[in-house]
């Protein structure tokens, strides 16, 4: 596939803001699988997979980054690694035998549910660092399993429910939240990628080039961003501004 030096340089800029916004809040995919449908002109499928290479590579950046600052224990994450991974095997399989544009249909009605539920008492997604809330398995069982499934079929959208589930429910504070996510989606990522790599679902060339801006934009942001004051308030902000493109986005209100 020969791009424009144009589009190359339009790939990777936005696969770096993707990556920024990944680390510290989510959705990031929103701005990837657009350029990779709409810029690059891949299908829904083949996009759906190109898009895990730039995933696994900026995940890896960003774990790399939260490690450096001592965020990440692997540890205390080792039940929610396990549950997510189970779930997304199964999620990817189905997203190689059934097409994702009658979800994508769906996806924008979550995301108004999500803005809402992110707005009303904002004073929980601002949890301090250290309080933890012992899930009971009837509860982290299928939550998890259900965003590894979500993560696995089309990723758009996994970072901001997954941290839902971390910050209202394990009552993990944003960042901790976040650097936990990290580790899980790479984790989850290579055995995901490997998959549509194997159904022949990946434009390798495609997909390095917007990695490498990922990676980038996921590394410095882990590394720098989460020392800032109050950076679990800005987080918490930059959810919000996401959540609200990504509707406008959907609706076709806002239009590139």
């Amino acid at each position: 596939m020969n791009l424009t030096l144009f589009e190359y340089i339009l790939a990777m800029a936005g696969s770096f803001i993707a990556g920024a916004i990944n680390t510290l809040a989510g959705n990031g995919s929103v701005i990837t699988l657009s350029i990779l449908t709409d810029l690059i002109g891949l299908p829904g499928n083949m996009a759906n997979g190109t898009n895990r290479v730039g995933v696994l590579l900026q995940a890896a950046g960003s774990s790399t980054g939260f490690a450096k600052n001592k965020m990440i224990d692997l540890g205390k994450s080792r039940d929610i690694i396990i549950l997510t991974i189970i779930g997304a095997i199964a999620g990817v399989y189905t997203a190689t035998i059934v097409s994702n544009e009658q979800f994508l249909s769906v996806f924008k009605y979550l995301m108004i549910i999500m803005l809402l539920i992110i707005l009303v008492k904002p004073e929980r997604w601002l949890i301090p660092s250290g309080i933890k809330n012992n899930l009971s398995y009837w509860i982290s069982i299928p939550s998890f399993l259900a965003m590894g499934f979500y993560g696995g079929f089309i990723q758009m959208g996994m970072g901001v429910f997954f941290l839902a589930v971390l910050v209202l429910i394990s009552k993990y504070s944003i960042m901790e939240a976040n650097a936990i996510k990290t580790i899980v989606i790479f984790i989850y990522t290579v055995l995901v990628l490997a998959i549509f790599a194997y159904q022949g679902l990946v434009n390798w060339e495609v997909g390095i080039i917007m990695a490498i801006g990922q990676t980038l934009g996921g590394y410095l942001t882990a590394a720098y961003a989460s020392k800032w004051p109050d950076i679990n308030l800005w987080a918490y902000r930059l959810l919000i501004i996401i959540i609200i493109f990504a509707i406008l986005i959907q609706f076709e209100i806002l239009k590139f």
